[in-house]
């Protein structure tokens, strides 16, 4: 195992799951995330328009760089349906070699 200090998981999420699938794959065709990974619906409370908002949200966990943080960020604002998506980077502490190879190798286009 490798410490993959370039590497980072960016979580946001979708109100559906057509929402995040659109979003997945653009953003991964434009090689800003290797894998973003879908998750099951879970329930989100949330102040929104001075009022207390519960919702179901679809997470999404995507597989990124810190260089490609400010476009992965740039592109999210432009394609993503909120008004104020949820962005948060978290850094990864480790890594199998061979994964983290190809999330680079992925995101510089070296992977076909």
């Amino acid at each position: 195992m490798s410490e993959p200090d370039d590497l980072l998981l960016v979580h946001t999420t979708c109100a559906d799951v057509g929402q995040a699938r659109t979003l997945s794959e653009a953003l991964v065709d434009r090689r800003l995330a290797a894998c973003v990974t879908v998750g099951a619906a879970v329930g989100s409370t949330y102040p929104w328009g001075g009022a207390i908002q519960h919702d179901e949200e679809i997470p999404l966990t995507l597989k990124t760089t810190r260089a490609a943080l400010p476009a992965l960020k740039a592109a999210l604002a432009e394609l993503h349906p909120y008004d104020v998506p949820e962005v948060l980077a978290v850094p990864v502490v480790d890594a199998s070699d061979d994964y983290a190879a190809w999330v680079r190798r992925w995101l510089d286009g070296s992977e076909a």
